[in-house]
This record gives structure tokens, sequence and C-alpha cells, in this order.
């Protein structure tokens, strides 16, 4: 695997519309949920993601650093392409993504909206539940954190 980490400004435009299109392939194909992907925020983030030999974007998370007075970092668009999953690049990807929240902010708490049914894999990193289940797209969520 190569990995990248580049900030929004960094991004070619071929990898930015290679980790676009990953995103709608997992997010909105997949899981048929229509929603505007392109939210806006993506100027903010560091974008985490593993090229394979035969294939882009074969793994992703979108990271906001805490600043001012956020009070905690934030990964997000958390996927594996279907072609890899069940091969424990699930597992790399959040160890790296949490290695670069504690490189640039050590003293900040690390949040995330999980899917529910991956809640167990998100608790094996520390994450702990700090909500209630709610829906976001017509799919169950909850609001997770772990403590730096």
């Amino acid at each position: 695997m190569n990995w990248q980490l580049k900030a929004f400004a960094e991004l070619t435009t071929t990898e930015l519309y290679d980790i676009i299109q990953r995103r709608e392939q997992v997010f909105v194909v997949e899981q048929t949920c229509p929603y505007l992907d392109a939210d806006g925020t993506d100027v903010n983030a560091l974008h985490l993601w593993a090229n394979s030999d035969t294939e882009t974007v074969v793994a992703y998370a979108r990271i906001f650093l805490g600043e001012g007075g956020d009070g905690y970092s934030r990964i997000g668009r958390v996927l594996t392409a279907q072609s890899v999953r069940r091969l424990g690049l699930g597992r790399e990807l959040m160890q790296r993504a949490l290695e670069v929240c504690h490189t640039y902010t050590p003293t900040l708490p690390i949040r995330l909206g999980a899917q529910v049914y991956l809640r167990a894999f998100y608790e094996s990193f520390g994450f702990v539940a700090i909500s209630k289940e709610y829906l976001e797209d017509d799919i169950p969520h909850i609001d997770m954190e772990r403590q730096p």
C-alpha cells in the first residue's frame, strides 16, 4: 500500500477526483444514501488514503485537527473499498488516523460519528459512546470519543 497524507491545497485534481469518486461509491452508491458528499469542509481537513498496486483510494479518512476552542480533533468519512474489506486495512487506516491526531493535537480527545454497526470496531481503538443513537441520512449513528 502507498499511503498519502495531504492538506486540501496539496491535493492534485486527480487525487481529489479519486477521493470523491471512492467516497461516493461507498457512501452514496453502496449504502444507497443520497447526500451531499462535497459538503464544503474538505478544504479544512487533512486527507489520509492508501492506493494499492491496482486501485486508487482503497482506504480513506478525513481528519479535522482541533484548534482554538474546538476542544477535540475529528475523524470522518472512514472507508475501505469493497475489494479490500476484511483484510485488516480498516484497522491500519484507523491506527494511522489516530497517529496523525496524536502528532498534531496530542492533548485533545478525538471524536467521530460512527455507524452503529461499527461501534465495536471503534471501541477496539478506545472510543466510547458519548451520545444516544440517532439517524443520519436514515442510517443509525452514534457519536464516539477517545481520550488522549
